[in-house]
């Protein structure tokens, strides 16, 4: 379910969950841990763990990367189609010239200004995602990220 509170440019940033930065600092000592041990008494089965450590970090590495790259492809898509049903006929035919991080970006603005920053965003070429969401002034709350 949605989280209810409202999210403005200052606290729209998803943070980590504790969980997540425990087993990553967990996953960091064990590499630490095991590098140690392998420089003191170098083995095969010190080998092996520092492989195996290495291995599951670039795993959870891959497996946040491509949820970010499922994430920004329905971004794109969800954000298109409601483009397509807010702009007026002169700024939907840039839609294409949107870039996924523009579009990521646009976003968080509401249905009501969203065409003004649309036409903003084409007309002074901009490209940041950070420069576009500082204009925004009415937030269009997103709690569902990756």
């Amino acid at each position: 379910m949605p989280d209810p509170t409202p999210q403005t440019y200052a606290d729209h940033v998803r943070r980590i969950p504790k969980l997540y930065a425990a087993g990553a600092l967990a996953l960091l000592l064990a590499l630490v841990g095991q590098v140690v041990l392998l420089a003191l008494r170098p083995t095969w089965e010190g080998a092996v763990g520092l492989l195996a450590i290495f291995g599951a970090a670039v795993a959870i590495a891959y497996a946040r990367t491509s949820a970010q790259v499922v994430q920004n492809r329905l971004i794109r898509l969800e954000e298109r189609l409601r483009l397509e049903r807010l702009l007026p006929a002169d700024l939907a035919a840039h839609i294409p010239e949107l870039s996924v991080g523009q579009l990521i970006a646009l976003r968080f603005a509401s249905d009501g200004e969203v065409a003004e920053l649309v036409r903003a965003v084409l007309a002074e070429h901009l490209t940041g995602r950070d420069e576009i969401k500082r204009r925004v002034r009415e937030w269009r709350a997103d709690h569902l990220r990756v």
